[in-house]
């Protein structure tokens, strides 16, 4: 988490292995963050908001998914779980995500999250190992 007045817009292009491209914007606050992924251009998607506290975890869809609701929510709730705080994921992609597709977004995301003790991601294999 970043400190008062040092919010700073990250962004990061992702090739999966099945040659697809995503873009992956990560602006992080206090109390939460704000992941955008998008395929191609640059478009609003679906939008899924969790909030944790107390070690519960709820998750609300803002946009509902048209192919990939389980990934959404599935980055959301672990975002969320991990900052301890609120966290958005909106997602836009031309047609439904194969798994090589969510490896990479996921381990991209980990990665801009900062957790460490959560896994890394091998650009180069595809692979998302968790600790």
């Amino acid at each position: 988490m970043q400190d008062e007045g040092s919010d700073a817009l990250i962004a990061r292009t992702v090739r999966a292995p099945s040659t697809r491209t995503f873009i992956i914007k990560f602006l992080s606050f206090q109390n939460g963050c704000f992941i955008v992924v998008a395929e191609g251009s640059n478009r609003i998607g679906s939008l899924y908001v969790s909030v944790t506290s107390s070690n519960k975890v709820n998750t609300a869809k803002v946009i509902p998914s048209k192919y990939d609701s389980m990934f959404i929510n599935t980055i959301s709730e672990r975002v969320s779980s991990m900052i301890n705080g609120i966290c958005l994921v909106c997602l836009h992609s031309l047609k439904q995500l194969h798994l090589d597709d969510m490896k990479a977004i996921m381990g991209e995301i980990m990665n801009l999250v900062g957790k460490e003790d959560v896994g890394t991601y091998n650009k180069q294999n595809g692979n998302f190992t968790e600790k």
